[in-house]
């Protein structure tokens, strides 16, 4: 099983619209796809059609309680999608794992054994904090959305660090798939600005793909839909499915094959 964190300390950047979105494009392109929800808010969980009070294990009892993965596995709405929802609970993982052993290591350690599933997507909360940390240490790989806006910049560089470290300290696997521009809007010429900044300065590791403000996808979590399902036709949608085929592309070939 191949494992993407999809990760951006900085909030409101796109960060689990494109959990859901690229979750589901994969199942449609006939990949097993597992998403963890790593995000208190819930709401990756919530745009899948999976409310609050149907989530009686989550990746909080994963993390913390070491209930095992299967446990704790939702099946979706979206054939060949699975779950594994977060609750509010999580919230508090941070403060409990502090003095637990190893605790940097948990969620490599309930993924490495996972065969069920081709692809493992890990939705991350917006802070570095341990939850982060933990998706990071157990991915092979990192996905990073980024709004085409100047203060993502800045935040953009923090994450590089961040990604350098862990590699020095605690996976030095962990490489970095892409990054993803977010809420593009052609008729601001500052984003048209930000995305020459960030090609210029990080060339092929941003992808092709672009993904549009887009009013469909804005508005499909609140029917529990990914805007895939909800509308599948929107600039929106469109752009999920070319980064889906644009991943694949990145992936290890050989992992593909098998």
């Amino acid at each position: 099983m191949i494992c993407i964190a999809i990760a951006n300390q900085k909030g409101g950047v796109g960060k689990t619209t494109t959990a859901i979105n690229i979750a589901t494009a994969m199942a449609a392109t006939g990949w097993k796809t597992l998403l963890v929800d790593l995000d208190p808010q819930g709401n990756a969980s919530t745009g899948l059609g999976l409310p609050a009070a149907h989530r009686e294990m989550s990746s909080y009892d994963l993390l913390v309680d070491q209930v095992p993965l299967g446990d704790c596995v939702v099946p979706s709405r979206i054939r060949g999608l699975d779950v594994v929802p977060a609750t509010v609970d999580l919230s508090g993982a941070e403060v409990e794992l502090v003095n637990v052993e190893d605790r940097t290591n948990r969620l490599r350690k309930i993924l490495a054994d996972h065969h069920d599933h081709d692809v493992c997507f890990i939705d991350c909360p917006p802070s570095l904090g341990l939850l982060t940390l933990n998706a990071l240490c157990a991915a092979d790989t990192l996905m990073v959305p980024l709004q085409c806006e100047f203060f993502a910049l800045e935040g953009l560089s923090q994450l590089l660090q961040t990604v350098e470290q862990v590699q020095q300290r605690f996976n030095p696997d962990l490489g970095i798939v892409g990054i993803v521009l977010t809420m593009f809007d052609r008729r601001n010429r500052l984003t048209d600005q930000v995305s020459e900044d960030v090609r210029e300065c990080l060339g092929n590791l941003v992808f092709d793909a672009v993904i549009p403000r887009n009013v469909r996808l804005s508005e499909a979590p609140s029917h529990g839909l990914p805007a895939l399902v909800y509308d599948h036709a929107c600039p929106g949608s469109r752009a999920y499915m070319a980064l889906a085929r644009e991943l694949i592309g990145r992936l290890p070939q050989e992992r593909v094959a098998a």
